[in-house]
């Protein structure tokens, strides 16, 4: 136990010190966006590409990996949904945020400092798989369930040009792309820039738990926590289960891979999944969740790295 406390206590120290600051306005929820910007626009992508371009192209790109953990995130977001649909009874929108919250984990920010603890350089490999997933896969689902009610207005094919257009502007998307294409021609980066993209992957880990501490300063769970718990244990408990059973059973991979994609699963939501509840009208729930299952993430992970060994 004391050498799963060493991996999740630092983690989640440093949630709790971006918390504090921001608590006692040392820093401006402003400035933990600013800091999340950051993390997401440079330092995350340059961690991706620089982690690919190390790599021969079979080494960065696992068939059976994509395959489990598209297929695992995509059973997730439709369970939840139906869970949504039939037993409390909400509406279409309602249903797509429940099953997003189960589905789409907060891989770069929670996910990856974990893993980095465990396989080291390999875990940006990991993560560059994980995001191309989320990001090229259930995002995009997601936003076409979301946005299809409005659609009957502007048409399908504006639709679907507004989340390719935004899917194509991702600076991790971009990375990803870029780091395969430079590992399957077998491109070497010079040395100065090699450097740099190093110095800026190495201001990613500690920043995203700060910011994540930050931002979940002001969020409220007063008189939801029941109603979202069915979101909370779908994340952490269901997410990962799925995922394992389909690597364990149906799509093989090396163990390293096995580890790297049930603790990605384990990870709370993403960040931004608030935002996405306030466009709809259901921010409260949303952000109660986000905080509920970041805090007892803890447990859920700590207990699937003692599942781990």
């Amino acid at each position: 136990m004391l050498a799963i406390a060493s991996i999740t206590g630092p983690i989640f120290i440093l949630i709790a010190l971006g918390y504090w600051v921001t608590w006692r306005q040392w820093f401006a929820q402003a400035n933990i966006r600013a800091l999340g910007q950051f993390v997401i626009t440079f330092a995350l992508p340059a961690m991706i590409f620089r982690a690919l371009t190390r790599q021969s192209f079979v080494e960065v790109v696992d068939l059976h990996y994509l395959l489990a953990y598209g297929l695992g995130s995509l059973l997730a977001l439709g369970l939840g949904m139906l869970f949504a649909r039939l037993v409390p009874g909400h509406d279409m929108r309602l249903s797509t945020l429940f099953g997003l919250g189960m589905s789409m984990s907060n891989s770069g920010f929670i996910g990856f400092p974990i893993v980095s603890q465990l396989l080291g350089a390999k875990a940006g490999i990991a993560l560059a798989m994980t995001m191309l997933v989320e990001n090229a896969l259930v995002f995009p689902v997601v936003l076409i369930l979301l946005e299809s009610q409005d659609a009957s207005g502007q048409g399908w094919p504006h639709l679907l040009r507004q989340v390719g257009g935004r899917l194509l502007r991702s600076p991790l998307v971009i990375a990803i792309t870029a780091g395969v294409l430079c590992s399957l021609v077998g491109l070497q980066l010079p040395l100065v820039f090699s450097k740099v993209l190093e110095l800026l992957a190495q201001a990613s880990v500690a920043l995203s738990l700060f910011v994540i501490g930050g931002s979940l300063m002001g969020l409220k769970t007063s008189g939801i926590v029941r109603r979202i718990s069915p979101i909370v244990l779908g994340k952490l408990l269901l997410h990962p289960l799925l995922i394992f059973l389909l690597l364990h059973f149906l799509l093989p991979v090396p163990s390293w891979l096995q580890v790297a994609a049930v603790l990605f699963s384990c990870a709370p939501m993403m960040s931004i999944y608030p935002i996405m509840g306030q466009k709809y009208g259901h921010e409260g729930l949303c952000a109660a969740t986000l905080l509920v299952a970041t805090v007892t993430s803890f447990f859920s992970i700590s207990g699937m790295l003692w599942l781990q060994g």
